[in-house]
């Protein structure tokens, strides 16, 4: 059965669709990289028509219980489908367990009364394409819009560019067949970020010295123990190079740094709740390459060094790839950063400002700050259209 939390979106006229506003449901759940591009979308839908009803799909275990109440929207719960990779009692309980999913959640299109379904991969949306499957089969209702953020397609998305009436990507060749390719969706406070103007305010926010080149590094909600491995211990060369650090090793992890007297501070935070802020105190970052970690980045025009995950099928390094190829990132392996390397490597790029400059120019020329209203807009067409047949 479904659950609801969250806040409930105002129920207003809508001169365009009708004697009801429209209902758009973003699903998008489980991790920062579903649930960042899907919020910034149904920011967009509330930017482009205010009066729309929005309801975002997840379940208890995903990030988005506590994301999408905190951002204004209503969450509704529908059961996880876990999908065992080896054969077993757990294996033959994911057909029962799809089907009440599906079920679940064509509850929830049912009491939205839903016109437009956007997904965008994993496990909330699989569901989602189901469902909205169904319902096509019966009633030729609910139009899908399928965004795919990373350059290589899941399998969520795979079956559900099959019933979609759109499919927009983040890039060409993602393996879903007559794609748009918009970019990533990424939340105004990111794309029309000015960096240069809230530096001051974002270094004294995190307590970093205002005039040191400084490096953000960061691994994702969790951190990455690879970055924190290499990072912390470069502590002593890294400040007798006059760097500061603002470092966000994981809330289950631990970092010891020691900095020389009289370095720049060297700050480590468990989580940044304030991502537009370090992304304004920094000059250089260093990170993992998923997908929206990859597009943010580039909207605000931060050069980066990227550090992909070794294991998957190799999207992290594909995600970074056009950046390196424009000349906005560094790609490094992960068997490659080591504390010497970080200690040797980061303070000569930092401190080439020429460099860095170019940088940043070339990553910003690959960033797509309009994808968001280009997922809205192509959501709330199809939509409207739903409420003329």
């Amino acid at each position: 059965m479904a659950e609801r939390t969250g806040v409930q979106a105002p129920v207003s006229k809508h001169s365009e669709s009708g004697d009801r506003p429209l209902s758009v449901v973003v699903a998008g759940g489980g991790t920062a990289g579903h649930i960042e591009p899907a919020l910034a979308v149904a920011d967009a839908v509330r930017q482009l028509d205010p009066a729309a009803r929005i309801t975002a799909l997840g379940t208890v275990r995903g990030l988005e219980t506590k994301i999408v109440p905190e951002r204004g929207y209503d969450l509704r719960l529908i059961p996880p489908v876990p999908l065992p990779r080896k054969p077993g009692m757990e294996l033959a309980k994911t057909p029962w367990r799809v089907a009440r999913s599906v079920a679940a959640t064509r509850k929830v299109f049912a009491e939205v009364d839903a016109d437009v379904v956007i997904g965008f991969g994993g496990y909330v949306a699989l569901p989602a394409y189901l469902a909205a499957r169904a319902e096509l089969r019966k009633s030729g209702r609910r139009p899908v819009v399928i965004h795919e953020a990373n350059a290589s397609a899941g399998i969520a998305n795979k079956v559900g560019a099959k019933v979609a009436d759109r499919v927009l990507a983040a890039v060409a060749d993602s393996g879903l067949p007559d794609a748009d390719v918009v970019g990533i969706p990424v939340r105004g406070a990111i794309t029309t970020l000015d960096r240069a103007a809230v530096r001051a305010q974002a270094r004294s926010f995190f307590g970093l010295d205002q005039n040191a080149p400084t490096l953000l590094v960061f691994g994702g909600s969790q951190g990455a123990q690879r970055l924190n491995e290499a990072v912390a211990p470069a502590a002593t060369a890294l400040g007798a190079a006059g760097i500061g650090v603002l470092h966000a090793y994981g809330p289950k992890n631990s970092i010891s740094p020691v900095s020389p007297a009289g370095a720049p501070p060297y700050v480590g935070v468990s989580y940044l709740n304030r991502m537009d802020l370090a992304y304004a105190a920094a000059d250089l970052v260093m990170c993992r390459s998923g997908a929206m970690t990859v597009a943010e980045i580039s909207a605000t025009g931060l050069p980066a060094v990227y550090v992909p995950l070794p294991h998957g099928n190799g999207e992290q390094r594909l995600n970074a790839l056009p950046v390196e190829q424009a000349g906005g990132a560094v790609i490094v392996d992960d068997e490659v950063v080591t504390a010497e390397w970080a200690g040797r490597e980061i303070p000569a790029l930092i401190t080439d400002s020429d460099r860095l400059a170019a940088m940043g120019t070339a990553a910003a020329g690959v960033g797509h700050r309009d994808a968001a209203v280009a997922v809205a807009t192509a959501a709330l067409e199809l939509a409207r259209e739903r409420r003329t047949r």
